[in-house]
């Protein structure tokens, strides 16, 4: 049971990850990265989605026709976007005008619907559970890197404008690392996202390569030992 629960843990962070391997939930992911900020805020609400869709799907799961299934799904994942949405147009409006037709449009973002699909109406609960917080947090690590990414290369700071997020306390996180920087502008345009994520994909695909190379290397020791010969006559 524990690799069972390594694997999906594993999947969600780096095997499967919704952004790296399965290359789904691009539009968001491309469009709001030009900051940390709004990277956290979208991966924050695209997980508590995951959550709580794979909760829904996973607990009611064989009370729901196969013939239906997919509009079910579509109104469990809109009712948990609409109620994000709600929750952020209370504490976080500023950041919900900026993040703006995004929050609403995970309602479509294959990741979600494809782990309701594919994994929660299969399994159990508390395994769905794991799935859904294991790829929004695989999900939300790779906004995050390339929000970072193109908010230090577009302005020179990182974590800027965090009180959108976080409130008052956050007001003094913003980190200036370059003074007086022009500013790069092709890091902060659409282009500079596919650039960016371009990149990462490669790290990604190269990493593995490495693993996989080092893991054919390895000999059993048991190969590497003399064998002894029995030999009757």
């Amino acid at each position: 049971m524990a690799n069972h629960y390594r694997k999906i843990t594993m999947d969600g962070l780096w095997d499967n990850n919704p952004a790296l391997v399965q290359l789904l939930g691009l539009c968001p992911l491309l469009a709001v990265t030009g900051s940390v900020v709004n990277a956290i805020g979208l991966g924050i609400a695209s997980t508590l989605v995951l959550l709580g869709s794979n909760l829904t799907v996973s607990a009611f799961r064989k009370f729901v026709p196969d013939s239906v299934r997919l509009p079910i799904f579509v109104m469990i994942i809109a009712s948990f976007v609409t109620a994000i949405e709600l929750v952020m147009k209370a504490f976080t409006y500023e950041l919900y005008l900026i993040l703006g037709i995004f929050i609403p449009l995970i309602v479509t973002n294959c990741a979600i619907m494809g782990r309701a699909d594919a994994f929660a109406c299969k399994n159990p609960v508390k395994e769905s559970v794991l799935d859904g917080l294991m790829m929004g947090v695989g999900f939300t690590a790779v906004l995050v890197v390339l929000g970072a990414m193109r908010e230090v290369l577009g302005a020179g700071t990182l974590f800027s404008d965090m009180h959108l997020l976080f409130g008052p306390i956050a007001e003094g996180w913003k980190i200036t690392l370059v003074e007086d920087y022009t500013g790069f502008l092709f890091a902060i345009l659409p282009p500079g996202a596919f650039v960016g994520m371009g990149f990462l994909i490669a790290l990604k695909n190269i990493i593995d390569a490495r693993i996989e190379s080092r893991k054919a290397e390895i000999t059993p020791e048991d190969s590497n030992r003399p064998q002894r010969v029995r030999v009757t006559g």
